[in-house]
């Protein structure tokens, strides 16, 4: 398999709709935690990311970063040690204590006031910090805005039904020169339930194209042994990056 293709053979499916009704509660996405089936997490982080981290921070220095659904992404750490707030939300206590825990950081957690039984765990540091609670109260807490937005295992996540509000809210976090890489998942949605559910180039522009431009940057074929088990034969992972318009 050749990871370093650019131009796929991608077709858009037009089965869109099948999936629409699909829904995975907070309690099995926190089960997922429990139970480690969590191969969602890349350990090593994500390889586009690396190849376009330069155009992503376009050289400048003391960025705001979110990470929606961020489970314990290492790359949150990469933006930190260079010098960015990294702010994340996750619904998995557990994910987060082990994001601080594997990268070797000390942190402080309290209660947000806002949210009733969610926290926000903070590194020692102080520009790492984490919410432990359900991203749609998120704007409860007044985060402010952000300047860049690493979306990956996120819009996929989200049940099919709560895209457009998910959609308000990133739009909502977004600061003049937004910079808003977006990785999504091609497949054909007739044969995999999700998730990770299918996003076409189509609903990225319904979602975010009022305020956004959109650009596809790579498309990797990213199909392996293990994704036979979902019924498909084919798996693209594409990047795209929205700015304002």
């Amino acid at each position: 398999m050749d990871n370093e293709r650019t131009s796929l053979d991608i077709k858009e499916y037009p089965d869109t709709e099948v999936q629409k009704n699909q829904v995975l509660t907070l309690e099995e996405w926190q089960e997922k935690w429990v139970d480690h089936k969590i191969t969602f997490h890349q350990k090593q982080g994500h390889q586009l990311l690396k190849k376009y981290l330069d155009s992503f921070l376009k050289g400048e220095s003391g960025l705001r970063v979110f990470f929606p659904l961020c489970g314990k992404a290492v790359e949150m750490k990469w933006f930190a040690d260079r010098g960015h707030s990294v702010v994340g939300v996750e619904i998995s206590e557990l994910g987060i204590r082990e994001f601080f825990m594997e990268q070797n950081l000390s942190y402080s957690e309290e209660p947000i006031m806002e949210i009733p039984g969610a926290k926000v765990f903070k590194s020692s540091s102080g520009n790492i910090s984490l919410y432990c609670c359900n991203l749609f109260d998120l704007p409860r807490a007044n985060i402010g805005q952000f300047d860049r937005i690493w979306d990956r295992g996120s819009l996929v996540a989200v049940n099919p039904a709560d895209r457009k509000r998910y959609a308000d809210i990133i739009l909502s976090l977004m600061r003049k020169g937004i910079h808003y890489f977006l990785c999504v998942l091609s497949y054909d949605p007739t044969k995999h339930r999700g998730p990770p559910f299918y996003v076409s180039d189509a609903e990225i522009k319904r979602l975010f194209g009022s305020i956004c431009k959109t650009q596809c940057l790579e498309e990797v074929d990213v199909f392996e042994e293990k994704h036979k088990s979902w019924g498909i034969v084919s798996l693209v992972e594409k990047l795209y990056l929205l700015t304002e318009k």
